[in-house]
């Protein structure tokens, strides 16, 4: 695999660091690992962004051990939940320990995983025991270095990257949804206000009827 080198050109944003630091700590304190997901659809686009950012993560010799698999496929969900469902009933009935289990039992997990099905995409993520793609040159090779801990700061950024477009997509349709409810409010107004015009004055009505007779 061949590396372009980009140079380095801080550019600090405004505004005042401190208060960006205490912004970013708060949004990531929101969130939560869940295990109920909403099966509304989510666009190819914004899961190559979130996978894109996770790619920026620092590695061992930049040679970034890692692959990112993004399906949405509902048979490869499905073949994926049944096969980590035989996993966890060997953890839970065999490999784990009392101890283990005593520590996950106030999270109420257990071998059932229906939201790997019910998730719009899943992101399954690799480590690369060897470099799959090596720079060409005499001087290449395919030797990994610090895997787990590559690995581990690239899932941390796709995490975070997750938590800021979610919190973003929150907003915005909020936003929405308060835009809905202010044209229907103006709409209804002046629905009412044409009815009122159309309404005629009853003492008109008696004069007219006066005049008739």
């Amino acid at each position: 695999m061949s590396f372009k080198t980009t140079p380095y050109e801080p550019a600090p944003p405004p505004g005042d660091a401190l208060e960006r630091a205490r912004r970013f700590s708060a949004l990531l304190a929101g969130r939560r690992s869940v295990r109920h997901f909403s099966r509304r659809p989510v666009p190819r686009e914004l899961i190559d962004e979130l996978v894109r950012t996770a790619g920026t993560a620092p590695s061992g010799a930049n040679k970034q051990p890692w692959r990112f698999v993004a399906i949405d496929d509902p048979g490869l969900k499905r073949e994926i939940r049944v096969a980590a469902e035989r996993e966890e009933r060997s953890f839970y009935e065999r490999e784990s320990n009392q101890r283990w289990i005593s520590d996950l039992r106030h999270l109420g997990t257990d071998a059932n995983k229906p939201f790997l099905e019910d998730a719009p995409w899943l992101i399954v993520v690799f480590r690369l025991v060897r470099d799959d793609a090596p720079s060409p040159g005499p001087t290449a090779t395919d030797q990994v270095y610090y895997v787990q801990e590559s690995v581990g700061i690239a899932v941390g950024m796709l995490l975070a990257a997750a938590q800021g477009k979610a919190k973003t997509a929150a907003k915005e349709e909020k936003e929405d949804r308060e835009e809905e409810d202010r044209d229907k409010q103006t709409r209804g107004a002046l629905l009412s206000e044409e009815d009122d015009d159309d309404e005629e004055d009853p003492d008109s009505l008696l004069r007219d009827a006066l005049l008739q007779a």
